[in-house]
């Protein structure tokens, strides 16, 4: 098994963030693809940044994150936004919440634990 740490633009906190996940290698994460881990992150309680996606994205075609041009950056925000919005609607940690009340409890500052 790889550290995710040896996949281009990825350091030890999201190699951490990854790790809280449940994804441990690298190549764990490369068979789950950029959406799907990213969404795993997000749900294990890692606040989203666009950037540390891009990171990812870019990272995993063995790119620097800064090479994206500006059409290829709006199509990566699209992209994460729509992991956000599954990540959100499927609750934290895969808790079949209602999308509802997931946005009810995190705006009162009350987390599921899991």
């Amino acid at each position: 098994m790889t550290a995710i740490r040896s996949i281009r633009n990825l350091g030890p906190a999201l190699e951490e963030a990854f790790h809280a996940a449940g994804i441990t290698s690298a190549e764990a994460l490369r068979a789950l693809g950029a959406d799907a881990g990213y969404e795993a992150v997000v749900r294990a309680g890692r606040r989203p940044h666009v950037m540390a996606f891009i990171a990812l994205v870019t990272g995993l075609q063995d790119r620097p994150w800064n090479s994206c041009d500006k059409a290829e950056r709006a199509l990566l925000r699209t992209r994460y936004e729509a992991v956000l919005e599954r990540a959100r609607s499927a609750g934290p940690k895969g808790d079949a919440l209602p999308a509802d009340l997931s946005a009810f409890l995190e705006r009162h500052g009350i987390r599921a634990v899991g």
